[in-house]
């Protein structure tokens, strides 16, 4: 409801929009709206009395634009489909009586006539009598073509009412009232309009014609009047614009006329048949296809009505020599047959009568036409046996003409089109001609046999055959189904039907064409098939068995032409055997004889029938008719068309059965004959004659076809002998040798020698050694030598190859030298040729450049044949490798052309059925061959497929063929990723049957091929390394060292390929996932340091997914074996490097780090201080960089790395955190000095969190604090002293044992360990205050040991560390037996050189302060008095840090001295600005000398020792202390100073070299006068 209120909204919107005067947007407005109408099913009332009014006054607006007005008219009658009666309300009620209306309104009128006939109807009378009282007024030119439009569409109204009344939905109305009306405003137009109309007018008024006549012919008494005006319509056949309207409207008379069975007046009917032929036939101006087709109706319309009348005027039409009347009228006749006017067929005679009028005419158009209504009616069967034979016999007659036309020189292209349009007509009117239609088999037979052997209907046998197949067979069906025949009777007549052994003849001949998959020769065998009575009786049964299995090679594709021959003779063979009549067979011969001029020399026909001819002479058993026709064939030899294939052919068949005669007269003849310089004789004389080149083709051919028992016998004296003397007598001319210059007769003798090597071979007699076997090959090999290297314009090489290979098969064997010496001189002689595309731009013509591809493709195919034959016919599978290996070099060129021609010979060695020798071995060859199903050229590919793929058949081995086929077809592709998706998919199926002992010949092949070829070629042969090591990796433990090796020995060349590299370093992985360790330890066996080949064999492992885990474990394995004893030797250091490589490609070691971890930990433990030895250093030459030193690498620092390396790895899977020393930390742990540093810095970077971890590498470890090795327990200590301090790993950890050990080791005399362990045992405080309180007596004694030992600072350090670890978790009790020792030895470290001595020392003197118990607080006290001189001047330490320390013992220790209100003096320490030393002690010494005057004294006393402070900043401090010291002691105790001493002291500090500590001297000498003056007391 939603969606059409908002519909009807827009609609008043757009309503709205009407009232304005923008006259362009009411077009688009109108335009909207007659699309929404006419799309909406219901329109509000309101709505569409809004859009009546708008459209009917603007409809009416001569202001608005005529486009307007007509689109506003159009809305206007689209709405009567809403609401019809207003609309005409509307419009009726601006056509009114006597008032000329608006052109719109008549035209809208008009429109709801035709739109709504119906409904309109009920007002025409209204309508019409209006418009009547309206004509008289009409001037204008447009009015007058308005009320003419209206008129028009009135007419179809009322005609459509009068004949369809029953359909309307009120009763009858009188129709007759209306034609009145129409027939008055229709008279009136034609009176007072008509004669002085406007073209347009006219046109208007043609239009109206049709309708309005229509319409007044259903009124009988308007008959007259209405086909009066009829040649009124057939005058204005003037304008070929207004030509179509005329004849519309006659069409719509004549169908009125009909429908109201109105007969025309003759002379009206001739006057329209007149007008309209001419409308069909007009020359100059072609007419309009629309009037043309609406002509061709009005003459169907008036063939309905009378066919005689029609009939009778097209064939008086016909008989003019017009062209465009006659095809006219043929066209007319067609359409009406194809009508199937039932009447037409009554007149079939009248018609073939009119078609033979015009079948002499020699016009193309009227033999087309005629073709085609011949063809036309032979589809509809208007054909009769008595008249029909000369319209079939016209069909091929215009055929053969055709043909004859076309063999002339032609005048023009459009000659030549026409002719072919003949042809093609004929063809199609053959094609659709039904033998079976009523009356055709008596028109059609037998006289259809009388177009079978004619030469010039040869293009129509395929139909022809067909034709005659039809009707034999149907005529054997009716004598099935009647015991009778009734319409198939051999009667020649008037006709000569052919001989049965010329139909025979030309059948066999045309059979022959089916191997070429022509339709007529499969056709003629057919025809043989149902017609053997007619040939001879004794057929029947012979070709009934053997014809359809003559046939079963036609039902593939792939028929061989010379299979289909041979079995075309053997048929005829048998045929004539059966037949068994002399003359019968000799009157064959004679027939074949006669119809060789009925083809062409070079045609298949022609070559058959030679053939056909010697084998019917053959099987001919009257001698001397076979002599005599010999005889004559050698004498007149040109009456075979090509002389030498003829009598070769004819002669070579018949000595199958009679080689004695053919011999006896060949002989004859050569005594006969004088043959002087017989061969130019026949080039110059112009004598056509045989010469000596062609009797030694003769002789060939006659061995090859001779009886096979009867050759041996024969052939040295009466075959051989004779074909080398005439080759003699030919190569000298007058003495001069010419074996070089004539091309002919070198062509003929390779073939004649070719010929009889086949027959002897035929004859397997294995026992015949052919005497002339090593002569002949010597001299094919030197005419294959003299061709150039730069062409291929003869075909010697192609037939001295071909004799050259059967030959060899002949006994005495050859050896193997031979072979190989042959072979490569062929190869030599054919492959380096240029490209064939160079060879082919040689020729001048399109013919020679196809002859030259001929003679290439034919020669690479005899090379082929000649390699495949020698290579296999032996048996030694070494002697097939040799020879197989003359094609290596080529198969690899660099030259594309020279790489296709190797493989495609190669494809043929290695394709079709053959058997290899049993220990031929494959493997290399097929690395060889498969890299190249990638290479540039598809047929490279194809033939490297093939090739591959004919290997392992060769073998025996049962590949996936089909499938493998299938892939080899998407290698035409150019697509590279396509190409190495295929080959990876043919290397999956086939790597698999390689054999295993083959494995390293395969692998050292594909490595070459790596090195050597094209991009593609690589990848694919990277692809089929990689494929066959997956599938045979397993099994190749007994040649891993060789592989790996020859592996080894291709990386420094494959480094520069980088894609052929990467394979070879995938090819290492794979065989690394089968047998890792031997891998492992063959590249461990690489001097250090590892070159950049055996680092990135390393990286690859370790990137291979498949090996990558493995290699790591391997690796720990040996790594552990290697450090068994707690010492490291090189070969340790080996793995740490191969390890590095590993861990630095970014293995995960997750799993492994524990293990990996404590083991490269001991290593660099085991290796601090060690050298690498010399022997074991790379003797590799390497170029060194400008101011580069020769480095030896430090064994230490190897394994650091590593070390590094798995630390930087296990920071990013989140087993370790970034050490507080940075890479400094590496620094420290290979330097024999900081090592235990560097260790506790690499225990911090541990994971803590990850104490899963963290345990494992404890218990790894913990072997360590045993060790034999005093670095390695070191160096556990230093690991351990770390981890003491992680509460977690006290939890879940068994550190106990670990304090025990600290503890032992915090005794021993290895100051490092002790160190280390004391670190351990204060740690423990953090991790376990729990041990700490248990044990600590034992723990404070080793500590507290440790101050003593005072020749290593680190470990005196270390011990106040501990103890003030340990103390924070101690009472004052636990501590008090120990207090004062700890009190007095933490004192001596307070000037300790060391920062952190000092510091520790400060800090752990404050802890004590707080554990001061009552029984050691006065001596606390004065310890604090004896070390208050220390905080003062310490306060300006040159570390801050000990100077904050010190303020804060200070706060801590004064309460102890009673000296609480110096704490506002020390609290300006706090300040952010320090203040200056001197103030600061003046108003220190101040309160102190106002509160005790014996520790200012006491401060004194001590400050003189710090005079001397290497320090400057303590010093300075002293001094200026002991000047504030000075200004507040009281008068007593001024004079108690050494005043010498004090002044000497101050004296030498004035000559200090810090400034600041003799500016402070000098105030203090002053300070100290101005006293003693105050005191009296002399200085």
């Amino acid at each position: 409801m939603e969606e059409y209120t908002e519909m009807f909204g827009d609609i008043n919107l757009t309503i709205g929009m009407l009232s304005k005067e923008d006259n362009i947007s009411k077009e688009d407005i109108y335009s909207h709206l007659a699309s929404f109408i006419q799309n909406t099913d219901i329109l509000d009332d309101a709505i569409v009395q809004k859009l009546i009014y708008y459209t009917s006054k603007d409809m009416r607006d001569e202001d608005i634009l005529r486009e307007i007005r007509m689109l506003a008219g159009e809305v206007l009658v689209s709405l009567a489909a809403h609401d019809f009666n207003s609309v005409m309300y509307e419009v009726q009620s601006n056509f009114r009586i006597l008032e000329l209306p608006n052109e719109f309104v008549v035209l809208a009128l008009a429109e709801l006539a035709t739109s709504y006939v119906s409904q309109s109807i009920p007002f025409m009378m209204m309508t019409l009598l209006t418009m009547q009282t309206m004509l008289r007024l009409v001037e204008t030119e447009s009015m007058k073509q308005t009320f003419c439009i209206a008129l028009e569409k009135f007419s179809k109204a009322i005609y459509k009412y009068v004949n369809h009344w029953k359909d309307f939905p009120y009763p009858k109305l009188d129709a007759h009232r209306l034609s009145d009306k129409i027939f008055m405003l229709f008279r009136y137009i034609m009176e007072k309009w008509a004669p002085q109309a406007s073209p347009m007018n006219t046109l208007t008024i043609i239009k109206v014609h049709g309708p309005t006549i229509s319409l007044l012919l259903h009124r009988e008494d308007f008959h007259e009047y209405a086909l009066s005006q009829v040649p009124w319509l057939l005058i204005q056949y003037k304008d070929k614009e207004s030509d179509f309207y005329i004849t519309q409207s006659l069409k719509q008379i004549l169908t009125a006329a009909v429908l109201y069975d109105i007969v025309l007046p003759k002379n009206l009917r001739r006057s329209i048949l007149t007008s309209l032929l001419h409308q069909i036939c007009r020359v100059p101006e072609p007419p309009i296809k629309e009037n043309k087709i609406e002509a061709s109706s009005c003459f169907l319309i008036l063939g309905h009505a009378n066919p005689a009348d029609l009939l009778e005027f097209l064939d008086e039409q016909i008989r003019s020599t017009n062209e465009a009347v006659r095809t006219g009228i043929l066209t007319l006749l067609r359409s009406a047959i194809n009508a199937e006017e039932p009447k037409f067929r009554n007149h079939t005679t009248s018609i073939e009568k009119s078609v033979k009028v015009v079948m002499s005419d020699l016009n193309v158009k009227v033999r087309k036409s005629t073709l085609l209504l011949i063809q036309t009616m032979c589809e509809k069967g208007y054909i009769e046996a008595r008249e029909g034979w000369p319209l079939i016999d016209y069909i091929f007659t215009q055929f053969a003409m055709s043909n004859r036309n076309l063999e002339k020189p032609m005048k023009s292209p459009d000659e030549e089109r026409e002719e072919k349009s003949i042809q093609e007509t004929s063809l199609e009117a053959l094609k659709c001609l039904d033998p079976l239609v009523i009356g055709m088999p008596q028109v059609l037979w037998p006289r259809i046999l009388t177009f079978v052997v004619p030469e010039e209907y040869t293009g129509t046998l395929d139909y022809l055959f067909n034709i005659i197949r039809i009707l034999v067979m149907a005529e054997e069906k009716k004598k099935r189904d009647i015991q009778e025949s009734t319409a198939l009777v051999i009667s020649t007549g008037a006709v000569k039907l052919p001989s049965p052994q010329q139909l025979l003849a030309r059948l066999l001949v045309i059979a022959m064409l089916a191997s070429l998959g022509k339709l007529c020769g499969a056709s003629a065998i057919g025809l043989l098939k149902i017609v053997p009575e007619i040939i001879h009786p004794k057929l029947v049964d012979l070709w009934k068995t053997r014809l359809p299995e003559l046939l079963e090679p036609l039902e593939g594709n792939n028929s061989s032409i010379v299979l289909w021959e041979t079995m075309l003779l053997q048929l005829l063979k048998e045929s004539l055997w059966k037949i068994s009549d002399e003359a019968w067979t000799s009157q064959l011969s004679r027939d074949f004889s006669q119809q060789m001029s009925s083809y062409s020399n070079s045609s298949m026909e022609k070559k058959f029938l030679w053939k056909a001819l010697g084998t019917t002479l053959a099987s001919c058993q009257d001698t001397d008719f076979v002599s005599s026709q010999i005889k004559e064939f050698l004498v007149s030899p040109s009456q075979l068309g090509d002389q030498r294939q003829g009598t070769t052919s004819i002669l070579g068949y018949c000595s199958e059965n009679h080689l004695d005669i053919v011999l006896n007269v060949l002989k004859t003849f050569q005594d006969k004959e004088k043959f002087f310089i017989n061969r130019c004789k026949g080039i110059f004389s112009g004598k056509k004659t045989l010469t000596k080149t062609d009797l030694i083709l003769i002789y060939g051919a006659v061995a090859l076809h001779a009886p096979k028992q009867q050759l041996l016998s024969r052939l040295d004296q009466d075959i051989m002998a004779q074909i080398l003397l005439l080759h003699s007598q030919c190569s000298q001319v007058l003495g001069m040798s010419v074996i070089n210059k004539d091309m002919d007769l070198q062509m003929s003798f390779t073939r004649s020698i070719t010929e009889v090597s086949i027959a002897i071979q035929d004859t397997e007699d294995y026992k015949f050694q052919f005497i002339y076997k090593e002569m002949l090959i010597g001299f094919m090999l030197d005419l294959i030598k003299e061709e150039p290297l730069n062409s291929l314009a003869s075909p010697v090489r192609w037939k001295a190859l071909i004799a050259i290979r059967y030959l060899s098969k002949l006994k005495p064997q050859l050896s193997l030298n031979d072979h190989l010496n042959i072979l490569e001189e062929n190869i030599r002689r054919l492959l380096p040729l240029p490209p064939l595309e160079k060879l082919k731009s040689e020729g001048e013509t399109d013919k020679d450049k196809e002859r030259i591809n001929f003679l290439y493709e034919r020669s690479m195919d005899a090379l082929g044949k000649l390699l495949r034959s020698m290579i296999w016919d032996d048996t030694d599978a070494q002697n097939c490798e040799e020879m197989f290996n003359l094609l290596r070099m080529w198969l690899v060129s660099q030259k594309e052309w020279e790489r296709e021609r190797a493989f495609q010979i190669t494809s043929k060695i290695l394709t079709n059925d053959i058997e290899a020798p049993q220990n031929f071995r494959i493997g290399s060859l097929v690395g060889l061959l498969a890299p190249h199903l990638c290479d540039t050229l598809p047929t490279i590919r194809q033939a490297a497929t093939s090739s591959t793929i004919g290997l392992f058949c060769a073998k025996g081995i049962c590949l996936e063929v089909d499938r493998l086929q299938g892939l080899q077809e998407g290698l035409e592709s150019n697509d590279e990723q396509v190409q190495i998706k295929i080959a990876s998919k043919i290397a999956k199926i086939v790597c698999k049957f390689i054999p295993n002992e083959e494995m390293q010949a395969f692998l050292e092949e594909t490595l070459d091929g790596l090195e050597t070829l094209n991009p593609t070629c690589t990848k694919a042969c990277g692809i089929w390394m990689i494929t066959a090591l997956k599938e045979h990796g397993a099994v190749l433990e007994d040649q891993l060292l060789e592989i790996l090796s020859t592996a080894y020995h291709h990386m420094p060349v494959l480094r520069q390929k980088e894609e052929s590299f990467q394979f070879m370093l995938e090819a290492v992985s794979q065989i690394a996932s089968f047998h890792m360790d031997a891998v492992v330890v063959s590249l461990l066996q690489k001097p250090l340091p590892f070159d950049r080949d055996t680092k990135t064999l390393w990286k690859a492992l370790a990137e291979n997914p498949a090996s990558s885990g493995k290699l790591m474990r391997a690796l720990i394995k040996k790594l552990d074996a290697r450090l068994e004893d707690d010492m490291a030797g090189i070969d340790a250091i080996s793995v740490a490097c191969a390890m590095y490589e590993v861990i630095l490609t970014g293995t995960h070691v997750t799993h492994l780090y524990p293990e990996l971890f404590t083991l490269l930990l001991k290593l660099v433990s085991c290796s601090l201080g060690q050298k690498m030895p010399t022997s074991t250093l790379s003797q590799r030459r390497r170029v060194m960089q400008l101011g580069e030193r020769q480095q030896t690498p430090d064994p230490c620092r190897l394994s650091a790395a590593t070390l590094k390396c798995l630390q930087a790895q296990a920071m990013k899977e989140g087993l370790a955190k970034e050490s507080d020393e940075g890479d400094n930390l590496w620094n420290l742990l290979s330097n024999p000095d900081s090592h235990h540093i560097g260790v506790c810095a690499l225990a911090r970077s541990m994971a803590v969190w990850q104490h899963g971890v963290i345990l494992d590498i404890m218990e790894h470890l913990f072997s360590s604090l045993t060790s034999s090795s005093e670095n390695y327990r070191i160096t556990g200590t230093a690991f351990f002293s770390e981890l003491m301090k992680e509460p977690i790993l006290w939890k879940h950890g068994n550190l106990r044992d670990v304090l025990v050990f600290m503890d032992q080791s915090a005794w021993d005399s290895n100051a490092v360990l002790r160190q280390m362990a004391i670190r351990g045992l204060g740690n423990t405080a953090c991790g376990a205050p729990h041990k700490v309180k248990k044990h600590k007596q034992i723990i404070l004694e080793s500590v507290i040991r440790g101050l003593y030992h005072l020749a290593r600072t680190e470990v005196v350090c270390e011990s106040l560390k501990a103890l003030k670890k340990i103390l924070e978790l101690l009472t004052e009790r636990d501590i008090s037996f120990y207090f004062k020792e700890i009190v007095l030895q933490t004192r001596t470290f307070f000037e300790d050189e060391q920062d952190d001595v000092r510091l520790t020392a400060i800090f752990l003197f404050e802890d004590l302060a707080s554990l001061t118990g009552r029984r050691w607080k006065i001596f606390f006290a004065e310890e604090v008095k004896k070390s208050m001189i220390s905080f003062l001047l310490h306060l300006w330490d040159p570390n801050p840090k000990i100077g904050a320390a010190c303020r804060d013992v200070l706060v801590i220790c004064i309460p102890f001295l009673g000296l609480q209100e110096l704490y506002g003096i020390l609290d300006h320490l706090l300040e952010q600005d320090l203040p200056r030393a001197r103030d600061f002690y003046r108003q220190f010494c101040m309160k102190l000398a106002k509160k005790n005057q014996e520790i200012l004294w006491i401060l004194h006393t001590h400050s003189f020792t710090f005079f001397t402070s290497s320090w400057e900043m303590i010093r300075s401090a002293a001094v200026k202390l002991t000047d504030a010291i000075i200004l507040h002691l009281t008068s007593r105790y001024v004079e108690l100073l050494d005043r010498e001493q004090l002044t000497m002291r101050l004296q030498a500090l004035r000559q200090d070299p810090c400034i600041s500590v003799q500016r402070a001297a000098e105030a203090a000498l002053q300070t100290l006068l101005r006293r003693c003056k105050e005191t009296s007391i002399p200085l």
